[in-house]
Protein backbone atom coordinates (compact mmCIF):
# COMPACT_ATOMS: atom_id res chain seq x y z
CA UNK A 1 0.00 0.00 0.00
CA UNK A 2 1.43 3.35 -1.04
CA UNK A 3 1.00 6.33 1.29
CA UNK A 4 0.44 9.72 -0.42
CA UNK A 5 3.36 12.11 -0.11
CA UNK A 6 1.54 14.81 1.89
CA UNK A 7 0.23 12.27 4.40
CA UNK A 8 3.71 10.80 4.81
CA UNK A 9 5.16 14.28 5.45
CA UNK A 10 2.44 15.05 8.00
CA UNK A 11 3.09 11.73 9.74
CA UNK A 12 6.83 12.40 9.85
CA UNK A 13 6.31 15.91 11.21
CA UNK A 14 3.93 14.61 13.88
CA UNK A 15 6.42 11.93 14.93
CA UNK A 16 9.20 14.52 15.19
CA UNK A 17 7.00 16.87 17.19
CA UNK A 18 6.03 14.09 19.60
CA UNK A 19 9.67 13.07 19.92
CA UNK A 20 10.81 16.57 20.77
CA UNK A 21 7.94 16.96 23.22
CA UNK A 22 9.09 13.74 24.90
CA UNK A 23 12.57 15.24 25.17
CA UNK A 24 11.03 18.18 26.97
CA UNK A 25 9.48 15.99 29.70
CA UNK A 26 10.65 16.69 33.24
CA UNK A 27 12.16 14.07 35.51
CA UNK A 28 14.99 13.25 37.96
CA UNK A 29 15.75 14.67 41.37
CA UNK A 30 19.57 14.72 41.59
CA UNK A 31 21.10 18.18 41.10
CA UNK A 32 23.49 17.20 38.28
CA UNK A 33 20.90 15.13 36.50
CA UNK A 34 18.40 17.96 36.91
CA UNK A 35 20.75 20.44 35.22
CA UNK A 36 21.40 18.03 32.35
CA UNK A 37 17.71 17.29 31.95
CA UNK A 38 16.96 20.99 32.11
CA UNK A 39 19.22 21.52 29.11
CA UNK A 40 17.50 18.68 27.23
CA UNK A 41 14.12 20.09 28.22
CA UNK A 42 15.06 23.54 26.91
CA UNK A 43 16.31 22.14 23.62
CA UNK A 44 13.23 19.94 23.30
CA UNK A 45 10.83 22.79 23.94
CA UNK A 46 12.68 25.05 21.52
CA UNK A 47 12.65 22.42 18.79
CA UNK A 48 8.97 21.65 19.41
CA UNK A 49 8.15 25.36 19.14
CA UNK A 50 10.12 25.62 15.88
CA UNK A 51 8.33 22.62 14.41
CA UNK A 52 4.93 23.95 15.51
CA UNK A 53 5.56 27.22 13.67
CA UNK A 54 7.11 25.52 10.63
CA UNK A 55 4.35 22.97 10.16
CA UNK A 56 1.64 25.58 10.80
CA UNK A 57 3.07 27.96 8.24
CA UNK A 58 3.72 25.27 5.63
CA UNK A 59 0.18 23.94 6.06
CA UNK A 60 -1.31 27.41 5.84
CA UNK A 61 0.72 28.23 2.75
CA UNK A 62 -0.40 25.05 1.02
CA UNK A 63 -4.03 25.63 1.98
CA UNK A 64 -4.03 29.28 0.89
CA UNK A 65 -2.44 28.33 -2.42
CA UNK A 66 -5.05 25.69 -3.17
CA UNK A 67 -8.04 27.61 -1.83
CA UNK A 68 -6.92 30.93 -3.30
CA UNK A 69 -6.55 29.57 -6.81
CA UNK A 70 -9.96 27.89 -6.60
CA UNK A 71 -11.51 31.09 -5.21
CA UNK A 72 -10.15 33.21 -8.04
CA UNK A 73 -11.28 30.63 -10.59
CA UNK A 74 -14.78 30.70 -9.14
CA UNK A 75 -14.76 34.51 -8.98
CA UNK A 76 -13.83 34.69 -12.65
CA UNK A 77 -17.00 32.80 -13.52
CA UNK A 78 -19.30 34.28 -10.83
CA UNK A 79 -18.02 37.54 -9.29
CA UNK A 80 -20.55 37.37 -6.45
CA UNK A 81 -18.69 34.36 -5.00
CA UNK A 82 -15.51 36.33 -4.28
CA UNK A 83 -16.52 37.60 -0.82
CA UNK A 84 -17.67 34.16 0.30
CA UNK A 85 -14.56 32.42 -0.99
CA UNK A 86 -12.24 34.90 0.75
CA UNK A 87 -13.70 33.65 4.04
CA UNK A 88 -12.20 30.23 3.33
CA UNK A 89 -8.82 31.80 2.60
CA UNK A 90 -8.98 33.58 5.96
CA UNK A 91 -9.76 30.29 7.70
CA UNK A 92 -6.67 28.77 6.14
CA UNK A 93 -4.61 31.68 7.44
CA UNK A 94 -5.84 30.77 10.90
CA UNK A 95 -3.63 27.66 10.71
CA UNK A 96 -0.50 29.80 10.76
CA UNK A 97 -1.79 31.84 13.68
CA UNK A 98 -2.62 28.66 15.60
CA UNK A 99 0.89 27.28 15.04
CA UNK A 100 2.37 30.56 16.24
CA UNK A 101 0.17 30.57 19.36
CA UNK A 102 1.19 27.02 20.26
CA UNK A 103 4.84 27.90 19.76
CA UNK A 104 4.50 30.90 22.08
CA UNK A 105 2.97 28.68 24.77
CA UNK A 106 5.89 26.26 24.42
CA UNK A 107 8.47 29.06 24.57
CA UNK A 108 6.92 30.38 27.79
CA UNK A 109 7.70 27.03 29.43
CA UNK A 110 11.45 27.41 28.79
Amino acid sequence: MKIPRNKAMALLASALLIGFAALAAEGGSVADAAREESAYRTVGLGAAAAFAVAIGILGAGYAVGRIGSAALGAAAEKPELLARSLLFVALAEGLAILGFAIAMMLVQKI
